[in-house]
């Protein structure tokens, strides 16, 4: 199980400190429902990832992910595939990063947290954890990576509880302060809103510019093996 535990590692990071999630729970946290929403928001998006690996994995158990201890041919090309889709990612996402002084617009969508009851945060958080598509592929390959291991599935699960813990740390920090620090908290959520605002595209530009270098080396050592 470490060995896969440490191949999920960098899909973790990735899906943690995707920016857009964590700008949407400060913004819950600073409305009249905060106490609830809050705490809906981080339960939808653990549930979510939990529920999004758990089919991942299912699926790739009668795929024989892993065959005599080695990743199959199959998790190698899947690898290059999306190490090519992430690099993709960060190319637009470099180029569509905001210039100095340059006001970043928010999504439509989050002008209507105020409304937002427990349940529809949770959605949202199910919705910006597994349906979207940069979080989606950490999340495939986070799964891959698991999977290629050939370890049991009991083991596997415990694997993926770790991923759960280690993804949800960004939108679960906020909800921490908040509840720790009480009215202290707005202060610090909010440059850590406005932070994120302006550099999400380039953090995440970096980030996925990263691991799809990663896979696509892991894909290429695959191949050569």
């Amino acid at each position: 199980m470490g060995e896969a535990i440490g191949q999920l590692l960098p899909f973790a990071v990735g899906v943690a400190i995707s920016p857009l999630p964590i700008v949407a729970v400060v913004l819950m946290l600073v409305t009249p429902r905060a106490r609830s929403n809050g705490p809906a928001f981080l339960a939808g998006w653990i549930v979510g990832i939990a529920l999004a690996g758990a089919v991942l994995l299912a699926i790739a158990g009668p795929s024989n992910a892993s065959q005599e201890g080695e990743p199959a041919a199959w998790v190698d090309w899947l690898k290059l595939v999306l190490g090519l889709l992430l690099i993709l990612v960060a190319v637009r996402q470099w180029r569509a990063r905001p210039h100095e002084g340059e006001e970043v617009p928010m999504p439509k969508w989050m002008g209507a947290l105020d409304n937002f009851t427990p349940p529809k945060a949770a959605g949202a958080a199910l919705v910006l954890g597994t349906i979207n598509p940069k979080n989606l592929l950490f999340i495939i390959g986070g799964a891959a990576a698991v999977a290629q291991t050939g370890i049991p599935a009991g083991q596997q699960a415990g694997a993926w509880a770790v991923f759960c813990v280690l993804a949800s740390i960004g939108v679960a920090a906020p909800v921490v302060i908040y509840f720790a620090m009480g009215e202290r908290a707005a202060g610090l959520l909010d440059s850590l809103k406005n932070w994120m605002v302006s550099h999400n595209t380039a953090v995440m530009a970096v980030l996925c510019l990263i691991v799809g270098v990663k896979l696509v080396g892991d894909a290429i050592t695959g191949f050569s093996g």
